[in-house]
C-alpha cells in the first residue's frame, strides 16, 4: 500500500507494536522550529564536503568519458558517471528524510517496470532523463546551493555561539594596538552620538557581542529551516518522480487491483458452483427420488410412503439451510441490518476460540457496503484460520480508523491477533494469499507477523473513500 506504516494496538510484550511516523507538523510555533534544528544542522553542516566529493568524482568520471567517446570506451565511462550520479542523488534523498523532510518518491528506473536486460542496464541510462537530472544535480546544482547554504549556516552558527561566549574567550585575545577600532564603540557612537560615558572597552565589547550572538541564535531556526526547505524543493523537482510517472503508476496499480478483484471473484464463483453442485444439488436429486418413490407407494404401502415423505421433508429443510449458508457467503444479511460492527460481533460470538473485541470506532459507524463486505470476509477468514491452525486459546480482534496526514486519507485497520504457535506464511493457492489478492480489489493490503512460537498478528488495511472525520473515535 505505499502503505505507509501501519498501526497496531499496543499491548505489553507486543512484538508487532508499530506507530505511524509522519513529518513534524508545520504548525508547532517557535519551539517546534528549535526541535528541528539539530537534525537540520546535521544535514547542512556536512553538505559542503559531500557536494565537493560529488563534484570532484562526477566531473572527473563524466568529462573523462566524454573525452574518450571517440574510441567508444568513453560511452561506458559516461554511463558509469550516470550511475554514480544516481547514487549521490539517492543519498541526498535519504539525508533529507533523516532531516525531517517529507519523503520524495524516487523515479522508476526501469521503464514501465520492464525487466532489466544486460543491454538496458548498460545503455538504458543514456536515454533516461532522470539519470541526467541526477547528474546535473550532483555535479552543478547541489554544489552551488550547498556551498551557499553551508557558508551562511556556518557563519550564522559561529557568530551566534561566539557572541554569547565572548565574555569568556575574549579576555584571552591579545590587546589591540592604539589605532584599533572596536565594533562596540562604532555601534555606541552611532546609537548615542557624542556620548562621554566611561565604559570599560572589554565590557562594552562583551555586551555588544552578547546582543549580536543572541540575535543570530534566535534567528538560527529560520535559517536552517529555510535552507533545508530549499534543498527539499530542488530535490523534489530534480530527483523525484515526474507527475506523468505517478499517473502511470496509478493506472498500473488500478489495473492490478482490478485484475486481483476479478480473479478473486472468479475463484469465489467457482467455489460457489462447486458447493452448490456438491451440496444442495445432490440433496435436491435425492429429494426428487424420495418423492417419486413415495408417489409409487402411496396406494400400496401408505406407511412406507409416509416415511419417505418425512425423509423428503428433512431433505428439503437441510437443503434450505445449506442454501441460506451459501447466501450468507455472498452478502451476509447481518451487514445490511447492523453494519460491520454487528457482523464482527456475530463472528466473535460464533468463534470456537474466545474472541476479545477491541473496537475504537463509534458503535453506529457505517461504511460503504464494499468496504464492510471486504472487512467482514477478511475477519471471517482470519478467525477460521486461527481456529484451524493456530492452537490458540484466545484471540483479539481490533478495529480502528486511522488518518494519514501526508495524503489526507483514512484507512480501516482490522487486526486479528492470536496467542497460538505462529508460523503463518502466505503460500500459493492458500487462504492468506487469496485474502491478500481479494483485498487488492479495494486497493487494500495484508500485513503478517507470525514468528515461530507465536503470537500471530495479521492486519487488514483498506483505504476509505467516503468516511466522515467524526466517525473516528477519540481515545
Amino acid at each position: 500500500m505505499s502503505m505507509t506504516e501501519t498501526t497496531k494496538p499496543t499491548t505489553r510484550n507486543d512484538p508487532m507494536e508499530k506507530t505511524v511516523q509522519t513529518p513534524v507538523s508545520r504548525r508547532g510555533g517557535y519551539l517546534a522550529l528549535w526541535r528541528r534544528v539539530p537534525r537540520e544542522l546535521g544535514f547542512l553542516l556536512p553538505t559542503l564536503p559531500i557536494t565537493v566529493v560529488g563534484l570532484s568524482v562526477l566531473s572527473t568520471v563524466f568529462f573523462t568519458g566524454t573525452g574518450m567517446i571517440a574510441i567508444f570506451v568513453g560511452l561506458f565511462v559516461v554511463v558509469l558517471a550516470l550511475y554514480i550520479g544516481r547514487a549521490f542523488g539517492l543519498f541526498e534523498l535519504a539525508r533529507l528524510r533523516w532531516a525531517g523532510q517529507a519523503p520524495i518518491t524516487p523515479p522508476r528506473w526501469d521503464p514501465n517496470g520492464e525487466p532489466a536486460t544486460p543491454l538496458r542496464t548498460v545503455l538504458g541510462p543514456l536515454v533516461n532523463g532522470h539519470y541526467w537530472l541526477y547528474l546535473l544535480h550532483g555535479m552543478v546544482v547541489n554544489f552551488i546551493v550547498g556551498l551557499v547554504s553551508w557558508i551562511v549556516t556556518v557563519v550564522w552558527l559561529s557568530v551566534g555561539l561566539g557572541g554569547i561566549s565572548y565574555w569568556f574567550w575574549g579576555r584571552f585575545l591579545p590587546n589591540e594596538g592604539t589605532g584599533s577600532v572596536r565594533l562596540s564603540e562604532v555601534a555606541s557612537d552611532w546609537m548615542l552620538p557624542g556620548n562621554t560615558l566611561a565604559i570599560d572597552p572589554f565590557a562594552g565589547q562583551s555586551v555588544f557581542q552578547l546582543v549580536l550572538g543572541v540575535t543570530f541564535l534566535s534567528t538560527l531556526p529560520f535559517i536552517t529551516r529555510g535552507f533545508t526547505a530549499l534543498h527539499q524543493f530542488i530535490a523534489r523537482g530534480m530527483l523525484g518522480a515526474w507527475r506523468s510517472e505517478a499517473l502511470q503508476r496509478e493506472v498500473a496499480d488500478l489495473s492490478a487491483s482490478r485484475g486481483a478483484a476479478v480473479s478473486a471473484e472468479d475463484r469465489s464463483l467457482r467455489r460457489l458452483e462447486r458447493d452448490i453442485h456438491d451440496g444442495p444439488q445432490q440433496r435436491l436429486v435425492r429429494l426428487q427420488m424420495d418423492l417419486a418413490s413415495a408417489e409409487r407407494k402411496l396406494e400400496t404401502d401408505p406407511a412406507a410412503a409416509r416415511a419417505l415423505l418425512a425423509e423428503a421433508r428433512q431433505q428439503a429443510h437441510d437443503t434450505l439451510e445449506e442454501l441460506r449458508a451459501l447466501s450468507r457467503g455472498l452478502v451476509p444479511p447481518i451487514l445490511q441490518d447492523r453494519g460491520l460492527i454487528g457482523g464482527l460481533q456475530s463472528l466473535a460470538a460464533r468463534s470456537t476460540i474466545p474472541v476479545q473485541l477491541e473496537l475504537t470506532v463509534e458503535p453506529a459507524l457505517r461504511l460503504p457496503s464494499e468496504i464492510e463486505r471486504s472487512a467482514y470476509f477478511a475477519a471471517s477468514e482470519l478467525l477460521t484460520n486461527a481456529a484451524k491452525h493456530s492452537r490458540a486459546i484466545g484471540i483479539r480482534l481490533h478495529l480502528a480508523l486511522r488518518r494519514v496526514p501526508d495524503d489526507d486519507t483514512t484507512w480501516l485497520d482490522l487486526w486479528v491477533i492470536d496467542n497460538g504457535v505462529g508460523g503463518a506464511v502466505p503460500t500459493e493457492a492458500h487462504g492468506l494469499r487469496g485474502l491478500d489478492e481479494r483485498l487488492r480489489g479495494p486497493r487494500g493490503g495484508l500485513s503478517i507477523d507470525s514468528p515461530v512460537g507465536g503470537p500471530t498478528a495479521v492486519g487488514v488495511h483498506i483505504p476509505l473513500t467516503d468516511t466522515a472525520l467524526s466517525s473516528i473515535a477519540v481515545s
